[in-house]
């Protein structure tokens, strides 16, 4: 069965602004809390096709690889996560422009089957039994910092 987590938050910038703050995923270790390192295959026009990202949660180190499956620009901006050719998740920030700025929503979709489950709990300990709970924590932590860099910028 697949859990889906969504949180949102209003941000004080145009949604094209955080558009591109959200697809440059290499901004995302300054506001994730599992997140602290990413390796980026751009395409020819320098948005991202693939990346790498490096996790941490205590004493338990990841890596997952990721491909951009969404890419429009004030709008949408998603990617599947994948380890070891196994799917894990779906991420996906949808913007909607509102009153005073970007209605910015996180959305995560958990892909992981029996294998994916199991793998989790090898690299990221007990919490892959929980991962929805820890999800949304770790998403009010990531929006709540998009909107400060955003706003003191």
């Amino acid at each position: 069965m697949s859990a889906e987590v969504a949180e949102r938050i209003t941000v004080g910038a145009a949604p094209g602004q955080v558009y591109q703050a959200v697809s440059d995923v290499r901004r995302m270790t300054r506001w994730s809390p599992e997140c602290f390192s990413t390796w980026v295959w751009s395409r020819r026009d320098g948005s991202p096709a693939r990346f790498v990202g490096l996790n941490r949660r205590g004493p338990f180190v990841w890596f997952t690889t990721c491909r951009v499956v969404a890419a429009r620009p004030g709008e949408e901006f998603g990617f599947d996560v994948t380890t070891f050719g196994m799917p894990v998740a779906r991420w996906t920030y949808r913007l909607a422009a509102v009153p005073g700025g970007t209605e910015v929503t996180e959305h995560w979709q958990d892909r992981r089957g029996r294998g994916g489950h199991l793998l989790g709990r090898i690299f990221t300990g007990p919490v892959a039994n929980s991962r929805p709970e820890v999800n949304a924590e770790g998403m009010r932590t990531t929006l709540a910092r998009l909107k400060r860099d955003l706003e003191t910028t």
